[in-house]
């Protein structure tokens, strides 16, 4: 079995289901995590799945991802659009995959929220379709490394 994927969640995402349903949906992060896990499995794979509010924190587990992952499945949630230490730490895993996840729309919101720093450094961007997004990045990543079903 491969090493597990890493799904690097940022802030203010352990707040999804009760922070702006209208806007991330009702699914709570443990809902996706417990999906993602069970999708995981059946192609063979493993998943890491750790939730952040701290820059710092994001950009060690990404550097541990370096040696400890066989990619990165990451949401960086506001910090994708400021945080060029979390760009750098990307930029410096780029041996492995990575896809950047966006339960929003971020082209259909505030004018800030239009340019993601993360996207720079990231294999594939997937946005604007909820939590079905991190199942869409889970199968590409699949893909990506080429494990059997």
């Amino acid at each position: 079995m491969p090493k597990p994927v890493f799904v690097l969640n940022g802030p203010n995402l352990n707040l999804l289901g009760e922070r702006e349903p209208e806007v991330y949906g009702h699914e709570t992060l443990d809902d996706i995590r417990d999906r993602l896990e069970a999708s995981a499995a059946g192609k063979g794979l493993t998943v890491d799945f750790r939730q952040s509010n701290r820059e710092g924190e994001l950009v060690d587990w990404i550097q541990e991802a370096r040696t400890a992952a066989s990619g990165i499945i990451i949401n960086p949630a506001g910090y994708g659009h400021t945080s060029i230490a979390i760009l750098d730490a990307l930029l410096a895993a780029a041996d492995i995959p990575c896809i950047e996840v966006h339960l929003s729309n971020i082209y259909k919101r505030e004018s800030f929220r239009h340019r993601s720093l993360v996207s720079q450094a990231a294999t594939g961007v997937i946005c604007g379709l909820g939590s079905l997004g991190y199942d869409l990045a889970l199968e590409a990543m699949a893909t990506r490394l080429k494990v059997a079903p």
